[in-house]
């Protein structure tokens, strides 16, 4: 049994640097090398795309990342791939990556998938059973969107992952699951932990919460981003893991970015409600209780971490349909006065065909309207009577029920060009697209409502 492992994230979002795996591969020593793909809006988004087409639903972008680390799994033995890039279709996705193992030649890792989040051909089921599943935030029973429904999937936890890696899996698939959940799974399955050591679980909880947003905890997002090396070349990071619990977050050696303990701390509270009690579904963690200490240039040591045990309930994302948006952008050179008339110009053109919208939002971007209250009205006012903003970005957005509204909004952007006043470009797009809304319904659910699955690929 291994004392220390060594495990890598090299993806924190479908969207992320594709090359970041296979640097972090091929420099990081590594035993496991895990991949988040998965977001609220993700999940709705992948679930319109198995509906469209049965074998779709997961992040293809695993797909074109596992062809190339192929070579590097012929030469690394013990490396082993954790991603939740199965999202609505682990099983389909599980396939395609056995044709690219097969094709490369690697026909020695077995895959595994992990099923039973995705709670959509259950819901009616579960609601006659008396699973209200209230949203969180307005205490509104799911009965009053369920036709509106597109998505609802249970943040399952790390267990269905160590119980893959024990059936003789290298490559685990799964679908929604926390995202911490990624790294504990190895760590329990490898220091063979039990379930209900909560100061040892909550320290490999630390570990992927540090690692699951890639390089936000090496230099990303960081006050000192500016001046850090080689920003094109960040490193993504590793949790080095010990048997007692402590670890350390460092990077590959000779990438850029930087690790300290700002990158790390402010990573520890990315994301968290109540730090002295972070919930997953396998531990209560206790943020506060962290301890750490930069040890080595780009590596900080993050030691006694405490934890409580688990709720009884699993965290389910629900996504549904809740009308249509649509945004664009022109450029206006003058001031904000100025740009901001031509979007009132722009609404009012549409309520004169017939349409009043049920939600616009106006944003003059270069005087303060990203960060409201960042800019002073005195200072807004400086700048406008002196002119020191010249351009501004002007984005008109709208939402409504009305997709027919919407698609009148987009036909206003292009006409201000002419028909405004001097001075307006940049519509060299084409008209915005209308797009559907998913909204979020945050919920809980009886763990025992829930039976994850793992499945071995060759096991009956």
């Amino acid at each position: 049994m291994l004392r220390t492992i060594r495990i890598g994230n090299g993806c924190g979002f479908w969207g992320d640097n594709v090359d970041a795996p296979i640097t972090l591969a091929e420099r990081g020593r590594l035993d496991y090398l895990t991949l988040e793909y998965l977001a609220e809006l993700t999940m709705s988004i992948l679930a319109q795309q198995k509906q469209r087409d049965p074998q779709a639903g997961f992040a293809s972008d695993f797909l074109d990342v596992l062809a190339r680390l192929t070579p590097i799994l012929k030469t690394q033995p013990q490396l082993k791939i954790i991603t939740n890039a199965g999202g609505i279709n682990p099983s389909g996705c599980a396939d395609r990556s056995r044709s690219i193992l097969d094709g490369a030649g690697v026909r020695n890792r077995r895959v595994a998938t992990v099923t039973g989040d995705d709670l959509l051909p259950h819901l009616d089921r579960l609601l006659g059973e008396g699973h209200a599943l209230v949203n969180l935030d307005t205490g509104e029973p799911l009965q009053s969107v369920r036709d509106k429904v597109v998505s609802a999937n249970a943040y399952l936890g790390a267990r269905p992952i160590a119980d893959a890696l024990a059936s003789g899996a290298s490559v685990v698939i799964t679908g929604r699951v926390a995202d911490a959940s990624l790294t504990l799974g190895p760590v329990v399955h490898e220091f063979a932990w039990p379930w209900d050591e909560w100061n040892r679980l909550s320290a490999g909880t630390v570990a992927g919460h540090l690692i699951e947003c890639g390089a936000q905890v090496t230099g990303g997002l960081w006050e000192g981003w500016e001046s850090m090396p080689d920003p094109a070349g960040i490193g993504y990071p590793i949790a080095e893991v010990d048997s007692d619990g402590t670890l350390r977050i460092s990077k590959p050696e000779g990438t850029g970015g930087g690790v300290n303990l700002d990158t790390v701390r402010q990573q520890l509270l990315y994301e968290v409600a109540d730090p002295a009690a972070y919930l997953t579904p396998d531990v209560v963690a206790d943020f506060t209780s962290v301890q750490l200490g930069e040890i080595d240039k780009d590596c900080v040591e993050v030691r006694s971490a405490r934890g409580q045990p688990a709720t009884s309930s699993y965290k389910v994302s629900i996504a549904y349909r809740d009308g249509y948006l649509c945004s664009g952008t022109l450029v206006v050179l003058g001031s904000n006065a100025k740009a901001r008339r031509c979007g009132e110009v722009l609404l009012d053109r549409v309520r004169r065909a017939g349409f009043d919208l049920e939600q616009t939002h106006i944003e003059c971007l270069g005087s303060g309207d990203v960060v409201p209250g960042l800019v002073s009205p005195i200072s807004r006012q400086a700048r406008e009577e002196t002119g020191a903003a010249r351009e501004i970005v002007l984005r008109v957005a709208a939402r409504d029920s009305r997709k027919e509204a919407l698609e009148r909004f987009a036909k206003e952007f292009a006409p201000l060009v002419t028909s405004g006043p001097m001075g307006v470009t940049g519509y060299t797009t084409g008209r915005p697209a209308v797009r559907e809304v998913f909204a979020y319904w945050p919920a809980l659910i009886d763990k025992a409502a829930i039976k994850p699955v793992v499945s071995l690929e060759g096991s009956a």
